[in-house]
């Protein structure tokens, strides 16, 4: 049997992590006279592979492995083996009071000592691993703590003792640039590094608190972002009229949802599908999540005048076909949304609503009259992140009765469920696609608009269409084994 990542151990101590990583390598084993490799790369060196035949007097044979996998094995195997062993072998210091806080200059001396420095690279780079979106450290009396956001729920991580949280929240603030003297305001910044050959981007936000300041890190990592419509979870018949509703001319395109929902990444990806190059298209946002070639991003900035109203005004003036407006959260944007429409443009934009029909009422609040709301929107789409079952320890089970009573299914008679491994970290889930709801805005529909009869009329109108609801797309995924009872429920609710 060809060993695998799982198997590999340390086959010689004249191979480094700096060497492997380097190559883009990783010896597996040797099986009868066989050295097998796992490689990531498609430019591996062929004088590589010749060294390592060299050094173990066997015949390479190659693989394709993970490259986040291979990444994490030549760690474990070959180098520092973790963030906690890290943490263990600097050792626990006596804690420091309020008042025992190092000087200035002792910050910035602790910042850059060689330990601190690994234990906040390796903290980052097993946050990356564990496909997490954002790092938590929050400072108590007794440690930092730590935790990744993983799929959309918050995992515990090493923390590091009290007596570090000095040192290593301001190695955050030296890297993303910001006052490591300043601890009593709010600050932000942004990092932009390289972790495991991959260019990642770093939001920072601290805050003071009680014991110390918090800090919250955004990963956005350019390489996972998916800008493919098609690989974004929906139903072929939603992936269809969606599409169709991107070939219109002029209009407002909507997707609503929580914080968090994947909304931008939607819209990032129906620019993506827009993209022609025969287009001007220009986006405002706040802030800019990720950089689309080709395309120019105006980032809001309150500070110098900046709005969304403002720059969504001055972009109106750059002759563009197609804009996608961040977020439209106060009147003055909704109304230029609105005459952006009018005059021949498709504006794409997000709102903060339950449901697709919601966004409707909530641009009629927002001050835009409802003959203009019926004239100008095309479509809302509603989305909601759902995790997904893990592939490697996924099993099939029974549907409870209570399962099928919450999903309105009788007939429902498996679900797929993960059991928990290594690969999801225990979770029993890997990695999220979305459940939507998609209302493409009809005569009947317009008319119940702009008489008034608001978001209740809409809904009973697509009820009539046959129009899935959100749930109804969580019981497709349910079905499909994609994601678990609980899991559509938990989103799905109220």
């Amino acid at each position: 049997m060809t060993p695998t990542l799982d198997d590999v151990r340390a086959l010689s101590p004249r191979l480094t992590p700096e060497y492997l990583e380097e190559q883009g390598l990783i010896p597996l084993g040797v099986e009868s006279g066989v050295l097998h490799v796992g490689v990531w790369r498609d430019d591996v060196a062929v004088d590589a592979l010749f060294q390592l035949e060299e050094l173990f007097g066997a015949r390479v044979e190659t693989h394709v492995v993970d490259a986040d996998r291979a990444h994490a094995a030549i760690r474990r195997v070959y180098g520092e083996s973790s963030a906690q062993s890290l943490i263990n072998a600097i050792g626990i210091e006596e804690d420091l009071d309020d008042a025992d806080a190092p000087a200035i200059d002792d910050l910035r001396a602790l910042a850059n000592e060689a330990p601190v420095i690994r234990l906040v690279s390796m903290l980052l780079t097993e946050a990356l691993e564990a496909r997490a979106s954002d790092v938590h450290l929050e400072a108590y009396p007794d440690a930092l703590r730590v935790r990744y956001r993983v799929d959309g729920v918050l995992q515990e991580a090493p923390s590091p003792p009290r007596s570090m949280a000095p040192a290593v929240i301001s190695r955050l603030k030296v890297m993303a640039d910001l006052d490591i003297a300043e601890r009593r305001t709010p600050q932000d910044g942004r990092i932009r590094l390289t972790l495991q050959n991959r260019q990642v981007d770093v939001r920072v936000s601290t805050v003071p608190t009680l014991h110390g300041e918090s800090v919250v890190l955004r990963l956005l990592d350019k390489e996972s972002a998916r800008l493919d419509l098609a690989a974004l979870g929906m139903s072929a018949g939603d992936l269809a009229r969606f599409e169709e509703v991107l070939t219109r001319p002029h209009g407002i395109v909507l997707a609503t949802g929580p914080t968090g929902s994947g909304k931008t990444t939607t819209l990032y990806a129906a620019l993506e599908r827009l993209r022609t190059g025969r287009e001007k298209i220009l986006t405002v946002e706040d802030p800019v999540e990720y950089q689309l070639s080709g395309i120019p991003q105006v980032p809001v900035n309150e500070k110098v005048g900046v709005t969304f109203a403002s720059a969504l005004r001055a972009l109106l003036r750059q002759d563009p076909d197609v804009m996608l407006v961040g977020e439209i959260r106060d009147g003055e944007t909704a109304e230029i949304a609105t005459q952006a429409a009018l005059t021949g443009h498709l504006v794409l934009s997000t709102l903060h609503t339950n449901d697709a029909a919601g966004a409707l009422t909530r641009l009629v609040d927002l001050g835009v009259a409802s003959f203009l709301v019926s004239a100008t929107v095309e479509a809302v789409l509603a989305q909601r992140l759902v995790r997904m079952v893990c592939t490697v320890c996924g099993t099939t089970a029974p549907a409870s009765p209570s399962e099928r009573a919450a999903l309105g299914a009788p007939d429902l008679a498996q679900v797929r469920r993960g059991v928990g491994c290594d690969a999801c970290r225990g979770s029993g889930y890997s990695g999220r696609t979305g459940v939507y709801e998609l209302l493409v805005i009809d005569d009947a529909m317009r008319v119940a608009i702009t008489s008034g009869q608001g978001a209740p009329a809409v809904r009973r109108l697509a009820h009539a269409n046959g129009t899935p609801t959100l749930s109804d797309d969580g019981l497709r995924l349910v079905k499909e084994g994609v994601t678990t009872p609980e899991e559509v429920l938990r989103v799905c609710r109220g």
